[in-house]
């Protein structure tokens, strides 16, 4: 190759290379012109430097001298782009152009809510204090003795079986029998009996689980609030009180209560609670006297002390508060359905 023809092909090199490298506009684009031209493989400043092995000896030194200053002027062009996406935060073409106008109306930010399940409980916690309740946990997952035995619910029971459990089979098997999901937040109230002497006035909120099948209205796992009343002279006018200053306040004025009878083994007498809504009777949980084999099972002398236990679903009052017919609405995590509460 003549020397003239080598010079010329270096001149056409560096004059593409600058005007790719003063167009580009993304990170991408100029990473790709840096393989094309600046490539140690197949880039073509890597091909023109081949070709000097067919310039004669003598014209080499002119040769190899432009070509190095070719690559440095190159080098430096695929620097300065590289800083001037840099400074611009590597932003498109359009954006480059941008410039900020304090009299455009700002974007509204999207903020965050609770989950109207956990804005139900935070109100019953609300209401419930105020009519003199604490608040009490326990674990989610429990043994036998607290699920069932203490809440005088024998071996035999319906309530026991397997299929309407979620026994744990690969948990350790404690001395109070295998560990289950618990299916009733009443496993809180015999901790908390176990190690407070009376009087206990107190409630507990929280997940419960039964292998039901997911539909309208039941679903495998769903929040209740337990409540718990024990003193001297505890009657059902106290039970029935309690309730209806409850339903009153979360629901309005206008509520009424009703008992119906009904049976629980850890209450006698048992009775169904209902409220009046929207000119019927909505059944919203159970209720009773605590039966007096579940007060000695916790130590308690059931000729001194009495109480009653009751027992809400949570999501049942969440959604006749809310006028929601489907209980797996809350629980599809469907954003446009949430963010309505």
């Amino acid at each position: 190759m003549a020397l003239a023809e080598f010079l010329k092909s270096l001149d056409a090199l560096l004059t593409a290379a600058s005007e790719t490298f003063a167009a580009i506009d993304s990170d991408e684009a100029l990473e790709s012109a840096r393989v094309a031209f600046l490539g140690a493989k197949q880039g073509q400043l890597k091909a023109t430097q081949k070709a000097m092995g067919s310039i004669a000896p003598e014209d080499r030194p002119a040769a190899g001298k432009r070509f190095n200053e070719v690559k440095q002027q190159l080098e430096a062009t695929f620097q300065e782009a590289k800083a001037r996406l840099a400074s611009a935060g590597a932003r498109g073409p359009d954006e480059l152009t941008e410039r900020f106008d304090p009299t455009l109306p700002g974007l509204p930010l999207r903020i965050g809510r609770l989950h109207p399940i956990t804005q139900t409980i935070e109100e019953l916690k609300d209401i419930m204090g105020r009519l003199g309740f604490s608040v009490a946990l326990g674990p989610e997952i429990e043994d036998e003795w607290h699920n069932f035995e203490a809440l005088n619910i024998p071996a035999e029971h319906p309530a026991r079986d397997p299929l309407e459990n979620f026994y744990l089979a690969a948990a350790k098997t404690t001395s109070d029998g295998p560990l289950l999901l618990r299916s009733q937040t009443s496993t809180v109230q015999i901790r908390v009996m176990e190690r407070t002497p009376p009087p206990v006035r107190v409630i507990s909120l929280g997940r419960v689980y039964r292998p039901d099948t997911a539909d309208r209205t039941h679903y495998p796992m769903f929040h209740q609030m337990e409540g718990l009343l024990i003193d001297t002279q505890v009657t059902m006018a106290d039970l029935k009180s309690v309730l209806r200053l409850f339903a009153t306040s979360y629901l309005g004025s206008d509520v009424h209560i009703r008992f119906r009878p009904s049976f629980f083994p850890f209450t006698e007498p048992s009775v169904e609670a209902d409220f009046s809504w929207n000119a019927g009777w909505v059944e919203f949980g159970g209720a009773g006297m605590v039966d007096p084999n579940v007060l000695r099972s916790v130590g308690y002398d059931p000729e001194r002390v009495t109480g009653f236990a009751f027992g809400l679903g949570v999501e049942r009052l969440c959604m006749r508060r809310h006028g929601i017919t489907d209980i797996r609405d809350l629980y599809r995590n469907d954003v446009r359905f949430l963010h309505q509460f």
